[in-house]
């Protein structure tokens, strides 16, 4: 794990630069307030009887619970199907009130869906004509507005607005934990969704999104495509996740959002 120190480094809020020739310039952006380890759902214990024997938490045989973690890479129904049971149980783990309260509230959407059987995720470029963060890989998303019913409303109604996604048939699996980006002072939940059908043709907001971009699962997954740094700025050393998927950098936001993600896939058997 790599150190680096100085007021150059900062993190992206949304997330990613596209690689020009094996470089990365570092872009002006905000400072994120995280957990310090990828998140893990964490099962409810019970108490029963079976076979005339006590069982005192579903926390034994959990693994063998799982579905082997190749198929669920292979699989985007399975990956969906053990997901919801881990968000489930993740659900109620995730922070409602932004921390601090006066941060503005925002939601992104990490769209998992099916191509050729297997589970991809959705990635926009944001567009160059924007102001702030301009070029950099994110998941759709954006602030709440006042008549959003709900967060996972605000992450649909921004999906539509960048790229027309119809939200009729995407299914919100739950939330991931909620982060803190200290300079732009938002409080970002990220909703994970599930389109069964496969991904619809889109059609992306030329003022907010110049590109599209769908990632296989498995390709994320690939540990040899991650890395980790350290960075420090005014004294406080934050944990910063990289995902060089082809041409893309994912990192920042983004990177961190899909390392809590990847760390609910099932283990390796």
């Amino acid at each position: 794990m790599t150190k680096r120190k100085g007021t150059d480094c900062q993190l992206l809020e949304f997330g990613a630069k596209r690689i020009q020739s094996g470089t990365v310039g570092v872009l002006s952006s905000s400072l994120m307030s995280m957990p310090q380890a990828p998140f893990q759902a964490r099962r409810r214990k019970r108490s029963g009887k079976a076979a005339g024997m006590s069982v005192n938490s579903d926390d034994q045989l959990a693994s063998d619970e799982a579905p082997p973690r190749a198929l669920a890479l292979a699989d985007a129904t399975v990956l969906a199907d053990w997901l919801r049971r881990q968000l489930s149980l993740a659900d109620s783990m995730a922070a409602r009130d932004p921390k601090p309260p006066n941060a503005r509230i925002a939601a992104v959407l990490a769209l998992l869906y099916p191509r050729d059987g297997a589970p991809y995720l959705l990635f926009t470029r944001r567009s160059s004509r924007l102001q702030a963060h301009r070029g950099e890989i994110s998941f759709p998303g954006g602030s709440r507005d006042p008549d959003d019913s709900s967060l996972a409303a605000t992450a649909l109604r921004e999906a539509w607005e960048e790229i027309h996604l119809v939200s009729d048939q995407v299914e919100i699996l739950g939330t991931l934990p909620s982060l803190f980006t200290v300079v732009s002072n938002f409080w970002v939940t990220p909703m994970v969704g599930w389109l069964p059908p496969g991904l619809p043709p889109l059609r992306p907001n030329p003022h907010e999104v110049e590109e599209i971009i769908e990632a296989p699962v498995a390709a994320l997954a690939d540990p040899s495509i991650f890395h980790e740094e350290t960075w420090v700025r005014a004294g406080v050393a934050r944990s910063v996740h990289f995902y060089d998927y082809g041409p893309y950098r994912i990192w920042g936001l983004t990177g961190y959002i899909l390392s809590t993600l990847l760390a609910l896939l099932p283990p390796d058997r």
